[in-house]
């Protein structure tokens, strides 16, 4: 007799990892439509499991599981703009913006939905998460200005210029991602030493990191 294959054995999923697998399901699939279109045996079917599987670490349903993949593309998020503080600012602010377009571009519709608000699952809680990533990133950006104690118009241009990288990114993705991503990154650079140097006219902090980024080079 031809003897038969081995049966693979059956692995159980440890807690942690059936819901880092849900979550990773229903992060794919916001990534591709609004979070609105997605329903629970969506995910269920796309981690090829049962919804009331989906249910038992998801009590909350739908609305429990959006702000878990939302946490989760939050953090994704916030890990953009983690550069390490080596060579000049502007190089390293491009590279944090490499990395936040390749999100936009991989989680299109998902972005938008998260950014652009007015879903029926968001509520004060997911607004909270998104604010979280502003936040974030604009600390990280200030830390990189090496200013121990940034002002309060130093602060408001970072954190209108993190405003205009999200609006950009929407209409990047309206316009069906033209102009080419290196395009887009690079003007948002720009538009950041433009901030600075509008700023830098009614504030000396300001005006004196203009200084400082320009001998920098």
């Amino acid at each position: 007799m031809t003897p038969q294959a081995a049966t693979p054995a059956y692995r159980r999923l440890s807690v942690e990892e059936r819901r880092s697998q849900l979550l990773d399901a229903a992060l794919s699939l916001f990534a591709h439509r609004a979070p609105e279109d997605v329903s629970l045996d969506d995910v269920a079917e796309a981690a090829g499991v049962s919804r009331p599987l989906v249910y038992r670490y998801f009590p909350g349903g739908k609305q429990q599981l959006y702000e878990a993949a939302l946490r989760s593309a939050a953090e994704e998020l916030e890990h953009c703009f983690d550069e390490p503080r080596e060579g000049s600012l502007l190089p390293r602010l491009s590279r944090a913006l490499d990395r936040y377009l390749a999100f936009v571009d991989q989680h299109d519709a998902g972005f938008s939905a998260l950014l652009q608000g007015g879903s029926v699952v968001e509520t004060s809680r997911t607004t909270a998460i998104v604010d979280g990533v502003r936040r974030a990133a604009a600390q990280h950006i200030l830390s990189h200005l090496d200013i121990a104690d940034p002002g309060p118009r130093l602060r408001m241009t970072v954190r209108m210029w993190i405003t205009a990288v999200e609006a950009a990114s929407l209409i990047w993705l309206d316009e069906d991602k033209q102009p080419p991503v290196d395009e887009l990154r690079d003007w948002l650079v720009e538009q950041f030493a433009a901030a600075l140097s509008v700023t830098a006219r009614r504030d000396p902090q300001t005006a004196a990191l203009v200084d400082a980024l320009a001998a920098d080079g």
